[in-house]
């Protein structure tokens, strides 16, 4: 099961900023960065409603060339909720009360469904009188277009995208996409692995995307495809401990499969006999061919590595 929660709220205080660039630029002109801290979640109990809500993020952040700090209250919202907007109003008071300081409120909509425009106001009215209209930013990735993203020099980009509108058929192509830009930016690896995980756990393809994705991967070039197939890799390995773990045959297959396409896109097409001394590795040979493999020139080398595993084996 994806944690929702947890995936955004590391993507997103690990790239606050880039994330702020990206849709709010004005915002991002009068912000200073380097003053950025993130606060403790708030908590706030609904009586009527019986339940209780938490603050998705809470930023402090200092005007630009000046001494005062605002807020920037961001929420990802992964469902459609009546009366939303009147949630992110009592969240607005409540910030106001206590910390007293301008508050920037913005959320996040990453659902797929529905596709309608959400709101993105809550306002209180009488006929003869407008007591509040309370404004929040949004932005609702199903209304955005990938391909408007993709150039886009931002590991933010790179992310959402996977959640972004997009046709049934493009599906292969926009991840490959992503993996593309994010190949292209000049992270950490602990970042990258960050963004890919995002957009492996929103882009999962089904066994016919994946043909198409790893056809698609081949005609890349070479630079640029090794670094996808680092990335690739990292997914294969993180797999193949999850099927460990829970004893899943059905995922160690699938990343088994992954580790065959690899190889098949680094030194060609595996002969029957080669690719059946591959399904017959233990999971930790598995695990450590995705990363060799890497290294792979042609199939004497992943001859080479076999046969080394076999010796190993039998001194064992």
């Amino acid at each position: 099961m994806v944690d929702h929660d947890r995936l955004f709220k590391e993507l997103l205080t690990t790239f606050f900023v880039e994330f702020i660039e990206l849709f709010f630029p004005t915002v991002r002109e009068y912000l200073e960065p380097d003053s950025l801290t993130f606060l403790d979640k708030e908590v706030f109990t609904d009586v009527t409603a019986g339940a209780k809500y938490e603050t998705d993020l809470l930023a402090k952040i200092r005007f630009a060339n000046t001494d005062s700090y605002f807020l920037v209250h961001l929420e990802n919202q992964s469902y459609s909720q009546e009366d939303f907007g009147k949630r992110m109003f009592r969240y607005f008071a409540r910030l106001h009360e206590k910390f007293d300081l301008p508050i920037y409120p913005i959320v996040v909509f990453s659902f797929n469904q529905p596709k309608t425009p959400q709101d993105n106001s809550y306002s209180l009215k009488f006929e003869d009188l407008e007591v509040l209209q309370f404004n929040y930013r949004v932005v609702q990735l199903n209304q955005l277009k990938w391909s408007n993203f993709i150039e886009i020099q931002n590991p933010i980009a790179s992310a959402l995208i996977a959640l972004m509108a997009m046709k049934p058929e493009e599906r292969p192509f926009v991840k490959l996409q992503s993996l593309q830009l994010l190949a292209s930016l000049k992270l950490n690896p602990a970042e990258i692995q960050l963004v890919s995980g995002f957009i492996d756990s929103y882009l999962k393809l089904n066994t016919t995307e994946q043909e198409i994705f790893q056809q698609e991967v081949d005609k890349i070039e070479p630079e640029r495809r090794e670094i996808v197939m680092q990335i690739m890799g990292n997914w294969m390995e993180k797999g193949l401990e999850q099927g460990r773990q829970e004893g899943i045959s059905q995922g160690l297959e699938r990343e088994t499969n992954l580790v065959l396409r690899m190889l098949n896109s680094k030194i060609g097409t595996l002969s029957e006999s080669l690719e059946q001394r591959v399904r017959n590795l233990k999971i930790e040979q598995k695990e450590d061919l995705g990363l060799a493999l890497l290294n792979f020139n042609n199939s004497n080398d992943l001859i080479a590595w076999l046969d080394a595993e076999d010796k190993k084996s039998i001194s064992n």
